[in-house]
């Protein structure tokens, strides 16, 4: 995964003022193999990755400091990667997202995560991207 911080000028996606304390984030650690019933784990560390017709993918994202929590984890083509519960109560920083592959074809995992700001205070217009492309056979 590469994280990209990138300019955003579309207000929905500035945080400004909407998200409460601006304090530390605390260091949760990511799990290191998938959940039971997953086949496969993907962190933010990851920007590629092949799975099998029918195998399921967790997500898994940690806060950065900062940061607020990655949000709206999806797949840009619902056909090839159909999201699915994960039935995980993520832990304080941590976004959990599931997909099972659906058929053979090409799919990209995408998040976002905005500047954590406190309320009444300015905050910056910039954006966290994550995005990992799942190919799958």
């Amino acid at each position: 995964m590469r994280a990209v911080i990138a300019g955003i000028c579309a207000a929905a996606l500035c945080a400004c003022g909407a998200v409460s304390g601006g304090g530390a984030v605390p260091s949760p650690t990511p799990p290191t193999t998938p959940t039971a019933g997953f086949d496969v784990l993907v962190t933010q560390n990851d920007a590629a990755v092949s799975v099998h017709v029918g195998q399921r993918i967790e997500v898994v994202l940690v806060q950065r400091s900062g940061m607020t929590r990655w949000g709206d984890v999806r797949a840009d083509d619902e056909t090839v990667l159909e999201a699915v519960p994960t039935g995980i109560s993520a832990p304080s920083g941590q976004t959990y997202a599931g997909f099972q592959a659906l058929k053979a074809g090409e799919a990209t995992i995408t998040s976002y995560a905005t500047a954590l700001c406190s309320p009444g205070q300015a905050c910056p217009m910039f954006a966290m991207l994550f995005s990992v492309r799942v190919t799958v056979t």
